[in-house]
C-alpha cells in the first residue's frame, strides 16, 4: 500500500539577501527532494527555486498556481498526489506559507484529507515585526489590510484603537507598498498623540528600518517608505 505524501510549508525570503543568511539548511534539503509544488507566481517560485539549488532539473517539475484567481474547485486536485505518496512543497512569493497567504487554503483542504502538514522554519515579516517593536508580543491581532476608503479606514482604526485600548493588545498590519505613506498620514491623522506605532520596513535586508514611537513623535518624522515592505503596528499606552 502506498504512504500518504506529506504538505511541506516552505518559506521564502523577504528580499533578495542569499538565501541561506535567513533560511536553514532544511530548506534546501527540501526543495531538493520535492518535485511538485504550489506556488503564488511561478516564475518567482523558480527563481527562488534555482537559487536554492541550482542543479535542480527544473523541466521536470509539476508546479500548480494559488493566487487570487485560483477557483475552490480547482484546490482538490492540487492535493491528489499525495494519495499517490508524492510529497508537496508549498512556496509563498514572501515570508512563511499560510500566514496573510492562500496556501492556508490548501492546508485546511490537506487536515480534511488526513494528509500530514509539515511547517519548516523560515522567516515572518509579522513575527519580527512584533518581536522588534517592544509592543504587546503577549496579546496582539493581525488585522492584514485596512479599507481603501478613507472613511471606512479612519472609522476602523478609531475602532481597533478602542479594541486595542480594552484588550491591551498590540495591532498588527500589512499594506501594499505604494500605498504605505498614505497609511502612514491616516495613522497620525486618526490615531491618539500618545498611541505608540512600530514601523518595520525592508526585515532581513541590509536597509532594514525598525522605529517605534509615539503619534505626536511621529509627526515630527517621516520615514522612507515608498514602496518598501513594511508592516505597521500600534498599541495605546
Amino acid at each position: 500500500m502506498t504512504s500518504t505524501g506529506t504538505i511541506y510549508l516552505i518559506p521564502n525570503r523577504l528580499g533578495e539577501q542569499p538565501p541561506l543568511e535567513v533560511l536553514p539548511l532544511s530548506i534546501r534539503k527540501k526543495i531538493t527532494d520535492i518535485t511538485h509544488f504550489i506556488v503564488e507566481n511561478e516564475k518567482a517560485a523558480r527563481a527562488f527555486i534555482k537559487i536554492v539549488v541550482p542543479r535542480k532539473n527544473q523541466s521536470k517539475l509539476t508546479i500548480m498556481h494559488l493566487n487570487k484567481f485560483t477557483q475552490e474547485i480547482e484546490i482538490p486536485e492540487y492535493i491528489k498526489p499525495c494519495s499517490e505518496g508524492i510529497d508537496i512543497g508549498i512556496i509563498t512569493d514572501a515570508g512563511c506559507p499560510g500566514i496573510a497567504d492562500p496556501g492556508a487554503k490548501v492546508v485546511a483542504l490537506a487536515h480534511k484529507n488526513n494528509i500530514k502538514v509539515v511547517p519548516l522554519v523560515g522567516p515572518s515579516s509579522i513575527l519580527l515585526a512584533l518581536m522588534a517593536s517592544g509592543l504587546n508580543g503577549q496579546h496582539f491581532s493581525f488585522n492584514g489590510y485596512l479599507p481603501i476608503d478613507k472613511n471606512e479606514c479612519r472609522k476602523t482604526i478609531k475602532q481597533l484603537e478602542k479594541q486595542a485600548i480594552v484588550n491591551n493588545q498590540s495591532q498588527i498590519f500589512i499594506e501594499t507598498p505604494y500605498r504605505n505613506e498614505q497609511l502612514f498620514n491616516t495613522f497620525i491623522r486618526t490615531l491618539k498623540p500618545s498611541t505608540q506605532l512600530c514601523i518595520a520596513v525592508d526585515l532581513t535586508l541590509t536597509t532594514e528600518y525598525i522605529s517605534t514611537k509615539s503619534i505626536e513623535d511621529w509627526k515630527n518624522e517621516k520615514p522612507n517608505l515608498h514602496k518598501r515592505p513594511a508592516i505597521f503596528i500600534f498599541q495605546p499606552i
